[in-house]
């Protein structure tokens, strides 16, 4: 259908169920799957770091999956006015997760042009990264992957490994410190042009061209995951990594570390706290059954997790065999795993530049569908929000190419010399645990307590012909804000710091912008509900009722018909009785 200038285009649905499976799969599991679980699971207890995971899959995450869905597919809006019509007093809620995705989409693509830049380097004849004979090598730098190496400790510790060189004085041109912004590293840059370019496409026709897209983004990941499995697991030294990997120390439990980490890595990998699934749950029909959705893929988010700890941790495995040092010293979490201890060990690998293009085809592809998912989570929050100016036809396209113009040019300082120090403080605060933490507490008291734990049951019944276990109203109301507040002070009371390899230290400055950077989403919350407050006319008594009362035009269940029919039926019997009396 043709297009008019100035209509109004409708908000649309996804193509089909396997296209809205897609996107959630695509925005939840990501690089913190392959980098970040397995390095906790080992770092946090091995096997029983499994169980205040699962503790925290119950409490928080399952639950609060479907709470968030569920309101996108029965308010059919985005993050933001999703909570105008089911609780006007939490809106702030809303402003602050997208203020978090802004954050995250302003940094996260960052991995990816860096993954980009090694994937071009691995269709090199000789992989960059595995000799000391280039010129940015420095006199201690020594190939681990030498088949003729003799290194003892001591000189194994006073040098630094090829790999580390490449990634510190190539890729990142790293400078002293925050302090030492220095020069652009224009490499990096058109890697970073190239992947907002791929970004833009994905996402400027809405669900119609992200519905389609997720269907390669989101799959291929697993095929690569599968090939690294296999070739990981016959390698030797493999079993001696996933041993490692999973090898139990109950006593960790009594640590209250563990359980605040395992709860950060639910509320990260299952994107709570930013309405991510509330705005893709808002594309479903009514009688989409997000219930069962949900269930599977949580299982699907968690699993993919334990099954990258397998294909991560038999190359470290084999990696350490090769080197001949402990595997906990070449185990690391982050870009540390993805561009330092993994690229080391397909080094060592006959073949190495099929296994590190595969890698880095599959980092990259993991991490490209969440980016673009999310940005289409931002814009569809900001269309939803002012549907008048953004829904004509043409708008969309023109305001998604300045929103990712301003991202583009707010990231430019992280490809410079000191912008890894800038990537790590925004990783660090704008969108730590903490901050979804906090969103998230708000969230369920307010539609466990305020909206009601009882009436969403019967929306998710009216939608799904298929009511929740009761387990689900226990955690809305009670478990999972008293487990989200525990976290959340715990994660306060155990603050640390940032600082970069262990050694650097941040200016004061740079924790003041950080604190800044965290607290401008959770301020949000409480302010919004405030001037609310203050703005809304009549007593208090008024307001806090106008500002708590759900929209009327809201879809109205069967349950409530049913009310309705029969608060009707009385009061025309009443007025029966009355007329029948005089």
């Amino acid at each position: 259908m043709k297009k008019i200038k100035g209509q109004i285009e409708e908000r649309g649905y996804w193509g089909s169920k396997t296209e809205f499976i897609l996107a959630v799969a695509g925005i939840v599991i990501g690089l913190g799957n392959v980098w970040r679980f397995p390095y906790l699971c080992y770092k946090n207890g091995g096997g029983a770091f499994l169980i205040p995971y699962l503790v925290f899959v119950v409490t928080c995450g399952v639950p609060l999956f479907l709470l968030e869905t569920a309101m996108g597919q029965y308010t059919q809006e985005g993050g933001i006015t999703c909570w105008r019509r089911l609780c006007p007093l939490a809106e702030g809620i809303g402003y602050g997760g997208q203020l978090i995705i802004l954050y995250s989409c302003m940094y996260y693509i960052i991995i990816l042009a860096w993954a980009l830049f090694y994937l071009v380097f691995s269709f090199s004849s000789q992989l960059p990264w595995a000799s000391c004979d280039n010129t940015w090598n420095t006199d201690d730098c020594v190939n681990l992957a030498a088949n003729n190496l003799t290194l003892n400790r001591t000189m194994l510790i006073n040098s630094t490994s090829s790999v580390t060189e490449f990634w510190k004085n190539r890729v990142l041109s790293l400078s002293g410190g925050i302090e030492e912004i220095g020069k652009i590293n224009w490499e990096i840059l058109l890697c970073l042009i190239a992947m907002w370019i791929i970004c833009y496409f994905c996402v400027w026709k809405g669900v119609k061209s992200t519905g389609k897209v997720v269907y390669f983004t989101a799959t291929f990941p697993y095929v690569m995951l599968l090939v690294l499995l296999i070739r990981g697991l016959t390698l030797p030294g493999a079993l001696q990594g996933v041993v490692f990997y999973l090898y139990p120390e109950p006593a960790r439990l009594f640590d209250p570390q563990v359980w605040m980490e395992a709860g950060a890595q639910i509320f990260f990998s299952y994107a709570l706290g930013t309405a991510s699934l509330t705005v893709l749950g808002s594309y479903n029909k009514y009688n989409n059954n997000c219930y069962r959705d949900s269930l599977w893929l949580c299982l699907l988010n968690s699993g993919t997790s334990v099954v990258a700890g397998f294909a991560v941790f038999s190359v470290l495995g084999f990696m350490a065999q090769k080197q001949g040092v402990p595997i906990d010293e070449v185990a690391e979490s982050g870009p540390g795993l993805a561009f330092i201890a993994y690229p080391q060990a397909v080094a060592m690998m006959p073949c190495p530049q099929l296994w590190a293009a595969c890698f880095f085809i599959m980092i990259i592809l993991l991490g490209l569908d969440t980016q673009f998912v999310a940005m289409e989570v931002f814009m569809t929050s900001m269309m939803d929000l002012y549907p008048m100016v953004l829904r004509k036809a043409g708008r969309r396209e023109i305001f998604l190419l300045l929103f990712c113009l301003f991202c583009f040019f707010s990231q430019l300082i992280m490809v410079t010399e000191g912008g890894m120090y800038v990537f790590q403080l925004f990783d660090y605060y704008a969108c730590s645990g903490a901050c979804l933490l906090f969103l998230c507490v708000f969230e369920s008291l307010a539609m466990g307590w305020v909206f009601g734990a009882e009436r969403m049951f019967d929306v998710i019944e009216d939608m799904t012909s298929s009511r929740p276990n009761y387990i689900f109203m226990l955690c809305w109301k009670y478990l999972t804000p008293l487990v989200s507040v525990v976290s959340f002070v715990c994660s306060l009371v155990k603050y640390k710091p940032l600082t970069f390899n262990r050694w650097y230290v941040y200016p004061d400055w740079a924790y003041v912008l950080g604190w800044l950077l965290a607290l401008s989403s959770i301020i949000l919350v409480p302010a919004w509900a405030l001037g609310q407050l203050i703005v809304v006319k009549g007593s208090l008594k008024q307001r806090w009722r106008h500002l708590c009362s759900p929209d009327k035009n809201l879809p109205v269940t069967c349950k409530q018909q049913t009310q309705i029919q029969e608060n009707t039926l009385i009061t025309e019997m009443e007025v029966f009785v009355k007329c029948c009396t005089k």
